[in-house]
C-alpha cells in the first residue's frame, strides 16, 4: 500500500503518541519546518482513517485525537524501511556517505 508524503509525516508523528490535528501539525513543524495547510492536512488524516491506519479516539470539544493502528505502525515501519533503502542508494550514487 503506498502513501503520500503529508500521510507518512502524519503518521511519524503519531509514533509518539494520539494526538488531534492541531497537535500533529505542530509536530509536522518541528519535524520539517513547514506546517501542511488545512486540506493537506485534514484530507491525510481523513484518507489514513479510511485505510485503518489510524483510528479516532473519545476527545473534548472539537478536537478528535487520533493513533495508529497496529497496521499503521508496520505500514509505517515498511514505507520508512523503503525510504532509507532509496536514500542510501541515491547517496552512493552521488559518491556521499550516509549519515
Amino acid at each position: 500500500m503506498q502513501i503520500n508524503d503529508s500521510q507518512t509525516l502524519v503518521l511519524c508523528v503519531l509514533a509518539d503518541g494520539p494526538m488531534h490535528g492541531y497537535a500533529i501539525n505542530n509536530a509536522i513543524e518541528e519535524l520539517t519546518g513547514q506546517r501542511l495547510g488545512p486540506g493537506s492536512l485534514y484530507g491525510a488524516l481523513s484518507r489514513l482513517e479510511a485505510k485503518e491506519l489510524i483510528e479516532s479516539l473519545d476527545g473534548t470539544g472539537r478536537q478528535r485525537p487520533v493513533q495508529l493502528t497496529p497496521r499503521g505502525r508496520e505500514t509505517l515501519e515498511r514505507e520508512l524501511r523503503s525510504m532509507a533503502r532509496v536514500a542510501a542508494a541515491g547517496l552512493r550514487k552521488l559518491g556521499v556517505s550516509p549519515a
